[in-house]
């Protein structure tokens, strides 16, 4: 296996690309056929980068999955994430990236919120494609970044560029809104699986076995990532994939309470839960009443 290339900071990774650093926690860079100074290796930053590439100039890849990118294309790339850059000595890139270390964003608003942007943990085949329209507003948001950082700093200068990033962030959002409608028969073909797959899992022995069935595992049916699939399914359904599944749960509990002759005990284990309790529990949030009160109402 290929050693880990760990880019801690900003200023490392824009030495990385010979560019000037203008700030050590953020930089924009038009990369400009610029080269870096190794050729191929698996990477792992300690700072946010967002990639729009103008040109296919190289795969990455986030485990398994292998994305080339297309034009146009945004890649959301979270801290930790170790990705694998297959470039040689021909890659010449194209486009531009915004990086910014977590430090940057630590007591501001956008700091409390970052985790809500959930497309830093999609994987790369799930990226964002722009229309011509969109591309301008994105690169639009990077000049205005990038004329902050060519001003000499003042107490205004953190303010702005926060600001201009989360701006750039719930662009993005609305992208990817935009993005979920244009998919959206191909997105209803995977709903569609999904409440087959759901099924499936209570015919088989997975109940028992595995437990409750988790958005994880219906993610992975899909090859696509947690976050991905939880936000497909919500913008589908209005319901988040883990409400989607529980009221899977309650509606088979239900029908196991009134159709089966059997204790509330065994129902609870054969759906999955591993206490009776915990059963018991979910069910009354669910219903109002216990399963005992429904079975005895129905």
């Amino acid at each position: 296996m290929k050693e880990v290339l760990r880019i801690e900071t900003v200023s490392e990774h824009d030495a990385f690309y010979h560019k000037e650093n203008l700030h050590p926690l953020i930089s924009v860079i038009d990369f400009n056929g610029r080269t870096p100074e190794i050729y191929a290796s698996r990477m792992n930053f300690g700072f946010y980068i967002v990639y729009l590439k103008e040109v296919v100039c190289g795969d990455m890849k986030y485990g398994k999955h292998t994305y080339d990118y297309q034009d146009r294309s945004l890649v959301f790339v979270a801290p930790g994430q170790i990705i694998n850059v297959d470039i040689n000595t021909d890659y010449k890139p194209k486009g531009y990236a915004l990086l910014f270390h977590p430090d940057l964003i630590r007591g501001t608003s956008l700091g409390q919120n970052i985790a809500h942007y959930s497309f830093f943990s999609y994987q790369s085949s799930e990226a964002l494609h722009l229309s011509q329209k969109e591309r301008k507003i994105i690169l639009d948001c990077f000049d205005k970044i990038r004329y902050e950082l060519e001003q000499t700093l003042d107490k205004h200068s953190k303010t702005l560029i926060v600001d201009n990033i989360e701006l750039f962030l719930n662009y993005c959002v609305r992208f990817y809104d935009r993005q979920f409608i244009t998919r959206s028969h191909v997105n209803n073909d995977i709903l569609s699986k999904f409440e087959k797959q759901l099924n499936a899992y209570y015919l088989s022995d997975n109940p028992q076995m595995i437990g409750l069935p988790s958005v994880t595992y219906f993610a992975d049916q899909f090859n696509l990532s947690t976050n991905y699939f939880g936000d497909l399914i919500k913008k589908e359904t209005g319901k988040t994939a883990l409400e989607y599944i529980h009221l899977k749960v309650m509606d088979l509990a239900k029908q196991k309470i009134i159709g089966e002759n059997k204790t509330i005990n065994e129902i609870a284990y054969e759906l999955g839960f591993k206490y009776p309790a915990h059963f018991t529990r979910a069910f009354k949030k669910s219903t109002g009443v216990s399963p005992s009160e429904y079975r005895a109402l129905n």
